[in-house]
């Protein structure tokens, strides 16, 4: 099948503050000309693929640059509590760090009542429901309704409560979701991934590094598994993600904003570099 019949779609995992390198990635796509049939989200990728499925083109970068630059500064859009408010609100609720609401209010600004129909491209994403105890994909209502679901981070978000159900981070069951691009028929898939799939994991040494390696554990061999039974019709690329480290893992990594614009453009370059490696000239 040749790349221009094929069914393109992007797939853009989960990470928190590393989300940042996905929009480098997708510079270097668009550059390229390689725009998507479908995207998929979890977590903070679902907020990266709701930008990307409203407007899937070059210009969605600059906007993406500008909600990420702005994302964590004091008072900012998503992570601008004090510490000292972060920690009442540890203590007075035992389930969570930070509100949800900067998050969604800097949503409900950019796409308001923009519902999953509305979109030119084809938009799904995940997030683990409680009640079930299943992964859910979002594909019709309110976008931002879904992207807040999927981005409830254990411990970090409180649960998204849509309808009569309560979701938490999409990360917990398909962090990474490659075997759904192709259940819903890609052929060719790019996965934009935030570089710790990669990154040697330690032996824990603490209880709370305990269940951060459980995790990954669990996240790596769900996606390696997919990859290993891809279809040999699917062609797939897995993009470089630059300038993540370890320590983007502890808890004060998750609220360090300081180095985003050179994970952009880190990651911008390695990604244009491997698209001209197994792409050939654009």
């Amino acid at each position: 099948m040749s790349a221009t019949s094929a069914t393109t779609a992007f797939v853009l995992g989960g990470g928190g503050v590393l989300g940042a390198v996905e929009v480098g990635m997708l510079r270097a796509l668009f550059e390229r000309g390689i725009v998507p049939d479908l995207v998929l989200g979890t977590s903070i990728g679902a907020l990266n693929g709701a930008m990307v499925a409203r407007q899937p083109d070059a210009t969605v970068i600059d906007k993406l640059t500008e909600l990420w630059r702005g994302a964590g500064a004091p008072g900012g859009e998503v992570y601008g509590d004090s510490p000292l408010r972060t920690v009442r609100r540890a203590v007075s609720t035992g389930t969570h760090l930070w509100s949800a609401k900067p998050l969604r209010q800097a949503l409900d600004d950019e796409l308001d009542d923009l519902t999953f129909e509305d979109l030119p491209v084809r938009f799904q994403v995940c997030a683990a429901s409680i009640e079930r105890a299943a992964e859910h994909w979002f594909d019709s209502g309110r976008v931002v309704d879904a992207v807040v679901a999927s981005a409830a981070v254990p411990g970090l978000l409180p649960p998204a409560k849509v309808g009569d159900e309560h979701f938490l981070d999409g990360g917990i069951v398909n962090s990474i979701p490659l075997g759904r691009a192709v259940q819903l028929g890609a052929s060719r898939v790019f996965v934009l991934q935030v570089g710790r799939i990669d990154r040697p994991l330690d032996v824990p040494r603490r209880p709370w590094e305990v269940a951060r390696v459980s995790f990954e554990i669990a996240r790596r061999h769900r996606f390696n598994r997919e990859l290993e039974e891809l279809p040999a019709s699917v062609e797939a690329h897995v993009l470089p993600a630059r300038g993540t480290s370890a320590r983007d893992d502890t808890l004060l990594g998750t609220r360090d904003f300081a180095g985003v614009q050179q994970r952009i453009d880190l990651t911008y370059e390695a990604t244009a570099a491997y698209l001209d490696e197994h792409l050939g000239d654009p």
